[in-house]
């Protein structure tokens, strides 16, 4: 099987040669360790890792951790001194950052952009309209390599920030509880703008190619469950997740299309309330926030997985490798519908050692 055949029987279910092998991603502070213990400074990644070659290609426009607004917005800072940076944020939140601490750190958050209506119809909603002509900029010639890739038997995503994650950088996640009970009215006008950027996004890329999955950056969990309640997804989630799902279904008839959430923390609360709407792909799967890889796959047979290797077994060296992966991968492979890869980027307390060594064994026990 090449690549391209490999991936998609995994999503299919269907028996494979091997898992598809990739990972989901290093941080570059991991990269600038392994070049220091070794790591030539211009190696193929694929090769060194056993990497498959990518075989997915994003229609994007529709931002990830952040809304996609037009114009962006650009970080600026507001205030600093020895200790801190005070900062606007690319999603217009005023934040705090330790001084030389912006990456694996959590900030202090001090504003969020919309409190109110006013704030949302004065500043926010105008740059998530569909119909400013900047956003379309170098869409048609991204829309002529979708096309060279869909030829290719590529897999095309509609990659979007997930309604939740959308909510949560606008309002932040704790007053979005309060406005979900105090304006809920305000909550539906944002996720009605979301739905129609969302759909004027894909209905346009529709006219070109049809489309193998939406996958939505969600991040609705941490470890012990869901951020908001089960009767909150259902109410200001779902529906427009599956008012999105249905319109694209609508405008294509050959490919199916699937739907895959990512969330970091605990994830089994959440995985009925998706699947009611047809997810059938899920990541990352975080062992760190009590996710159990073979307990779940066992109880949702039909789930496709992506991750669950726990980045802090890749840190705590081989024999903690060795009795992590011989317990999930026999079952895992047999099990199929799995690509295994880091429940989150590859940190730098990994040694390029240790990741060698990882790669090594993921490869003899994939297959």
């Amino acid at each position: 099987m090449n690549a391209i055949e490999r991936y998609r029987a995994t999503y299919e279910m269907k028996p494979v040669d091997r898992l598809y092998r990739r990972e989901f991603s290093i941080w570059d502070e991991a990269r600038a360790r392994w070049k220091g213990e070794g790591m030539p400074a211009d190696v193929d990644e694929a090769e060194l890792f056993g990497f498959d070659e990518p075989v997915t290609v994003n229609v994007g426009k529709l931002g990830w951790c952040v809304p996609a607004f037009v114009p962006a917005i650009e970080p600026t800072v507001i205030e600093t001194t020895d200790q801190y940076d005070i900062v606007r944020d690319n999603a217009g939140r005023t934040v705090r950052f330790i001084k030389g601490r912006r990456h694996g750190f959590m900030p202090t958050y001090l504003k969020h952009a919309v409190s109110c209506e006013k704030d949302w119809e004065e500043d926010i909603k105008p740059l998530l309209s569909q119909a400013t002509p900047e956003r379309w900029d170098g869409f048609d010639d991204r829309i002529e390599g979708i096309k060279a890739a869909d030829e290719k038997g590529m897999m095309i995503v509609q990659n979007a920030i997930g309604g939740y994650m959308y909510l949560r950088a606008l309002i932040g996640p704790e007053d979005v509880c309060y406005m979900f009970a105090d304006n809920p009215g305000l909550i539906h006008k944002m996720m009605q703008t979301w739905l129609a950027l969302c759909d004027a996004v894909s209905a346009r890329a529709q006219q070109h190619v049809e489309i193998d999955e939406l996958f939505f950056g969600e991040d609705i969990c941490y470890n012990h469950g869901l951020l908001i309640s089960p009767r909150m997804v259902r109410e200001f989630i779902l529906p427009y997740y599956e008012q999105l799902r249905n319109n694209m279904r609508s405008s294509q008839t050959s490919k199916r299309l699937f739907l895959q959430i990512d969330t970091d923390g605990n994830c089994e609360e959440a995985i009925d309330l998706y699947r009611s709407i047809g997810m059938n792909v899920m990541s990352p799967f975080e062992i760190a926030a009590g996710n159990d890889v073979v307990a779940i796959a066992k109880k949702y047979p039909d789930l496709v997985r992506k991750g669950g290797i726990d980045k802090r077994v890749l840190a705590a060296g081989k024999a903690a490798i060795d009795e992590y992966l011989e317990r999930i991968m026999p079952f895992m492979v047999e099990r199929g519908g799995y690509i295994p890869m880091c429940d989150h980027g590859v940190p730098d307390n990994v040694s390029f050692e240790d990741y060698l060594y990882y790669r090594k064994r993921i490869m003899e026990l994939d297959h």
